[in-house]
């Protein structure tokens, strides 16, 4: 009888401990069709108020669940999407994540039809907004980019449609729509306070800036610096765009002095705004970064350079810093990108501009330590929970044998 109340004890821790574990495996680690193995141990990292560009152009990338693992060890709560993945933001569900997600520039035709915009909304954002946390929608993608006059000309209606939708769903307090554009836009970045936009592009930005205007919603830039030192090494120091000790340069019209490219280039964005007679839009940088490696003719693409780029910009991040032009704003910045991307075209460039490879690892080091949990084995719930429980009863076995 002494025994059978051993057994029956050992029993029951048992199943309490398989019970606890399988509890404690759901939460570390929620994997469709894969568990995870993460040590309770936090690693530090550094605390940056940064977000980061989440792209998926590839075949090797890691589970959705996995990359918020990483992200919750980086320290790291703002991402960006160029969708609006399920996948993605029912992983980051319940977390402290907030997300900016795409609509791409395919969609801009069926969205300027408002029952559209509504469908999409309910479906994109309604259906996940009380688990996920989403605070804007980017309606497009460098669309100015583009000579499709009927892209550029839905741009405006498939922003007013969605924002309406969010309005009639009453979610527009929470979420707010904007589009990113690159700096091609510009057609003059020099001196930075005579900043302007190319002429035949106003008519559609000048009511672009009044819904943004109308709405208190961010204008969004692509900044890359490392695009003006490729085109013209001799002529651009490699310091000023890097963020390193150099001369810089004065604006003679401001007197503003800058030592670093990114700057410059976003208080040119605000000077060409304020020329369109407005100065209550915030600009954000919504893609900055530096490629670890490009082609023979993209001079700079070093991991070196990589990590002084990035390294450097969150340094000036942290402290709160603003531009010359706008030293009380801190820059609000989402760098591109999370991983290197194997299947996006163009040069070898597009493929390299992440902080960490698809495993995990850093591809240059900048001070951030993360975590990217390993996966253990193909399997269900189910069976995690049987593997653990046999491992379990044995040992229980041996204690009772000893007895």
């Amino acid at each position: 009888m002494a025994n059978f109340h051993r057994l029956f004890r050992v029993l029951l821790m048992v199943f309490t401990l398989s019970a606890y574990s399988l509890s404690f495996t759901n939460f570390c680690s929620p994997v469709n069709n894969y568990e995870i193995v993460m040590p309770c141990s936090v690693i530090r990292t550094m605390s940056v108020g940064i977000g980061i560009n989440y792209g998926q152009i590839a075949n090797n990338l890691p589970s959705p669940s996995r990359v918020a693992i990483l992200l919750q060890s980086l320290n790291i709560s703002r991402v960006k999407l160029y969708d609006a993945d399920p996948n993605v933001l029912f992983a980051f569900s319940r977390s402290d994540v907030n997300f900016i997600i795409g609509l791409g520039n395919e969609y801009l035709q069926n969205m300027s039809d408002p029952e559209e915009a509504l469908a999409w909304v309910q479906q994109n954002i309604q259906t996940h907004i009380s688990q996920t946390q989403i605070t804007c929608i980017t309606v497009g993608n460098e669309v100015f980019n583009s000579n499709d006059s009927q892209l550029r000309s839905n741009l405006l209606p498939a922003m007013q449609s969605v924002y309406n939708a969010l309005v009639n769903l009453r979610l527009d307090k929470q979420v707010s729509v904007t589009t990113a554009h690159s700096l091609n836009i510009l057609a003059n970045s020099f001196p930075p306070s005579a900043g302007t936009f190319k002429p035949d592009l106003a008519e559609f930005i000048q009511p672009i800036l009044n819904f943004h205007s109308m709405v208190k919603s961010p204008f969004l830039i692509n900044a890359y610096p490392f695009f003006a030192y490729k085109d013209s090494p001799a002529q651009v120091p490699l310091e000023y765009v890097l963020f390193q000790p150099n001369q810089g340069m004065t604006d003679p019209i401001t007197n503003l002095h800058y030592d670093n490219m990114l700057y410059a280039q976003i208080d040119a964005v605000y000077a060409a705004i304020k020329a369109m007679g407005h100065t209550d839009i915030q600009v954000q940088v919504s893609e900055t970064g530096w490629p670890s490696q490009g082609d023979m003719n993209e001079v700079g693409a070093t991991p070196e350079n990589a990590g002084l780029y990035n390294g450097n910009l969150l340094r000036r991040i942290q402290s709160g810093q603003g531009t010359p032009a706008k030293p009380s704003v801190p820059i609000d910045i989402y760098v591109f990108a999370l991983f290197n991307e194997d299947l996006k075209p163009g040069p070898a460039s597009e493929r390299n501009y992440g902080l960490y490879y698809p495993d995990g690892t850093p591809v240059y080091n900048i001070g951030l330590q993360g975590y990217l949990p390993e996966l253990l084995y193909s399997s269900s719930k189910r069976n995690v929970f049987s593997v653990l429980s046999l491992l379990l009863i044995f040992v229980a076995y041996q204690l009772i044998m000893r007895q």
